[in-house]
């Protein structure tokens, strides 16, 4: 779908998607329930991006640790604020994706989905929109 680091180094890359996974699973465990669904959705999302599909679970649990001994998100949403627009709406559509596999959202995944919309520079009305996309996929 969207492979989109093609840096001449394979270890900031490998970094760069890590850390983006981390991202992905810091807003899995936001509600406090992290669910195989979720991961799933992650390590999908993490193949299109260019992760490599034998070694993607190994990441998913360096992803795991990285999130799970930072006390700030700013590391993670550094490597997706560069990124083109179109790239950054696909995340911000897979960040809902997540919230809504249990097809419910929280205060605390809407509070985190308003803090992100700001560190990754992308427009409110955009996100809303991407939000309500999701929630009527989730509906049919």
């Amino acid at each position: 779908m969207f492979k989109f680091l093609k840096k001449k180094d394979s270890e900031n890359t490998n970094d760069s998607l890590t850390n983006i996974m981390a991202l992905l699973i810091h807003v899995a465990r936001i509600d406090e329930i992290y669910t195989q669904k979720e991961k799933e959705i992650i390590k999908k999302t993490m193949i299109e991006l260019g992760s490599n599909k034998e070694t993607i679970d190994e990441q998913l649990l360096k992803a795991e640790e990285i999130e799970n001994n930072s006390n700030q998100i700013l590391n993670f949403t550094k490597e997706v604020k560069n990124l083109d627009e179109d790239i950054k709406v696909k995340i911000i559509e897979v960040l809902w994706n997540i919230i809504f596999s249990d097809n419910n959202s929280d205060i605390y995944e809407n509070n985190l989905m308003r803090r992100l919309t700001g560190l990754l520079y992308v427009d409110r009305k955009i996100v809303g929109d991407i939000k309500e996309k999701v929630k009527k996929e989730k509906k049919k």
